[in-house]
């Protein structure tokens, strides 16, 4: 039997969830291989209300924010579930947040309040407490560490509301009345366009629709691997997700993640690109270190799993429809197809148990589905474990969408999409130059060639604004409309297909958001650098095509003439990449996966018109495509890795 609580918001939601699952395990906190403790919903729910009213009496108000910052442990939900209920709003960022970042974050959205995870973020805290006037209390989440006076640790605070209640307090049951729809439940500061975070306001009518309207069918028996960082609202909508239907939660990382896979044998999971293609490397690694009879052995089922799926797909017209088959075409080819089932059938039924079941096994076992979101998965990544019997459904959403505008669904798995938009939501398509509806529209035919163009969303999951940003949001939201910035297409099986981006967010794959222009232009303050462009969407690392300053390499003794000989000069190149390693080092201030891995060369200066606006910004859409080759080039060396 398939379950889905209704609430009004996430305080009704953990309060129904405690009522109805009482002592089924809520979420289960990893201590080794195969130990895990569980704490159950009503334990929860009751440690939450502890610390909510703890936080009501520390001068919390209804509406006020709250940070955490901490990576993915109990007491992250266990802080959310207090926050939540005493009507505030959280503001999460996970440890790995910068210096600049805290300050900017916690007094743009004025955090009296900061949840910190660990010693070594709490004496950053600490140490610029001069920066952060509005800042009075600091409570640390870890409680194996000490504490100097003035810092608290969780559990004391967990104490001081449990003391509270047990003499009457009732505060926080009356906050929790209180909260509205249009209600914060979160503040995400996510990268902006100048470097300077964003601050995406999501309501509880947002997170509440996307638990409503996710699509799935899940119990109380259902087991959750939680991998992703847990402040992203894509991970985070997925543990709501599942407090819904009484699943239990599995705290995992990255580093345990295969062995966990293997002990825990999770039903469901949200899950990256870069989990998939790590175990899709070590899967073929395996399979060519393994002996001949072996790897024979895998390339047959692996061979006849592509067969037999892609009859299916095309017959249940689930195959990829980048062009309008007419039904004269379909009806010819269909006798190819199911003769080449009938074909298949037989020798994939004894291949698929006994040579996939394997592979799948590897993944857990049980997995009846994971969602891959926060960046592309590739093609070929994505067709393997279809085909070897592992549902990845890739979706496609944003932090300011709370997060998911599509997801495939099984029943309509159609790989190289994103799938559907989930229900109410509305998708169109706009011509970047006019502005003109290429999707949907009537009076465009359907038969023709596919039309892209930025995709645009409207639905009850689009954020109420950015905070403190009114002409930003007024950009962004038009007439109800959020533009994604993102380029794709709707298959003619319709179905959304993404085909780049139009603003400068580059998504890695590994998930992490990347804003490119505060690194070109810190590279554009190296002396021997014109100009330059980041790259590196949904790819692992960065790379950047650069312009040589010529000018200035002639002053630093260089004879070449042009540009094009410069760049052959390895001395030249040489002097550009230990400057761009310099300048992009996390000893100035950028994350590791900021760094710039790969490093190309272009022959020609940008020209205003061309590749320059008057302002000279970079025209991003007119550079990739002009430089498609040598964006191309570039990555050459990640794609034979």
């Amino acid at each position: 039997m398939y379950y889905r609580i209704k609430a009004q918001n996430l305080a009704q939601l953990y309060q129904k969830a405690a009522s109805e699952f009482d002592a089924l395990p809520a979420f289960a906190i990893r201590k080794k291989a195969l130990e895990w403790e569980p704490v159950s919903y009503k334990a929860l729910y009751e440690k939450g209300l502890d610390l909510g009213t703890a936080l009501i009496e520390l001068g919390v108000n209804a509406r006020d924010h709250v940070g955490i910052f901490s990576d993915n442990r109990f007491e992250w939900i266990l802080a959310d579930y207090a926050v939540q209920c005493c009507g505030a709003a959280d503001v999460p960022r996970g440890r790995d947040i910068t210096n600049a970042e805290l300050v900017y974050i916690i007094n743009h959205s004025e955090l009296a309040v900061a949840f910190v995870e660990t010693e070594e973020l709490m004496q950053r805290v600490l140490n610029l407490k001069n920066q952060l006037p509005a800042l009075r209390e600091i409570i640390v989440l870890d409680e194996s560490i000490d504490v100097p006076q003035g810092v608290r640790k969780i559990h004391d605070v967990c104490k001081t509301g449990q003391k509270l209640r047990q003499d009457g307090d009732k505060r926080i049951e009356k906050r929790m009345q209180d909260i509205k729809p249009d209600d914060l439940f979160t503040l995400i500061y996510t990268s902006g366009t100048t470097g300077t975070p964003k601050g995406v306001m999501l309501t509880h009518a947002n997170i509440m629709s996307q638990i409503q309207n996710l699509p799935g069918q899940f119990n109380c028996n259902d087991r959750i691997l939680s991998v992703l960082p847990i402040w992203h609202v894509f991970e985070r909508l997925i543990e709501m997700y599942t407090i819904s239907f009484g699943g239990c939660t599995f705290y995992s990382s990255v580093q345990h993640l295969a062995e966990d896979m293997r002990n825990v044998e999770p039903t469901f999971m949200a899950s990256a690109p870069r989990i998939w293609e790590k175990l899709y490397e070590r899967i073929l690694k395996k399979v060519k270190s393994s002996h001949w009879m072996r790897q024979l052995l895998f390339h047959v089922a692996h061979f006849l799993a592509r067969q037999y799926n892609g009859s299916i797909y095309y017959m249940s017209n689930r195959n990829l429809q980048m062009r309008f088959y007419p039904l004269w075409e379909r009806i010819l080819c269909m006798p190819f197809y199911l003769i080449r089932w009938l074909i298949v059938l037989p020798w994939y039924g004894f291949f698929n148990a006994a040579v996939l079941e394997r592979i799948r096994l590897g993944a857990g076992g049980g997995l009846k589905t994971t969602i891959s979101g926060g960046g592309a998965l590739p093609f070929h990544v994505d067709k393997f474990f279809n085909n070897v019997g592992i549902p990845v459904l890739e979706g496609y959403g944003m932090t300011e969408t709370t997060p998911v505008i599509s997801v495939r669904e099984k029943r309509n798995l159609v790989v190289g999409t994103v799938g559907s938009p989930i229900k109410e939501t509305q998708i169109k398509i706009i011509d970047i130059e006019t502005s003109r509806v290429l999707y949907p529209n009537a009076e465009l035919p359907y038969n023709g060639k596919m039309q892209k163009g930025e995709i645009w969303v409207k639905g009850p999951q689009v954020m109420k604004a950015y905070y403190k940003e009114p002409e930003l949001t007024q950009k962004t939201i038009v007439d109800g409309w959020l533009r994604t910035g993102d380029i794709g297409v709707m298959t003619h099986n319709n179905n959304l297909k993404i085909l780049g981006r139009f603003k400068a967010t580059i998504v890695l794959k590994g998930g992490e958001n990347v804003e490119p222009e505060p690194l070109e232009m810190s590279l554009q303050q190296s002396p021997f650098i014109e100009n330059c462009i980041v790259a590196g969407q949904d790819k692992k690392f960065l790379g950047v095509l650069i312009i040589p300053s010529l000018i200035d390499f002639w002053q630093a003794g260089f004879k070449e003439k042009t540009i094009q000989e410069l760049v052959k000069n390895d001395i030249a190149t040489k002097i550009i990449r230990n400057d761009v390693r310099r300048i992009t080092s996390t000893a100035n201030g950028f994350k590791k996966y900021e760094q710039i891995r790969y490093i190309g060369y272009l022959n020609d200066s940008f020209k205003i018109g061309q590749e320059l606006t008057n302002l000279f910004k970079l025209k991003r859409h007119v550079i990739m495509k002009k430089y498609s080759k040598q964006l191309s080039d570039l990555f050459e060396a990640e794609f034979k890795k």
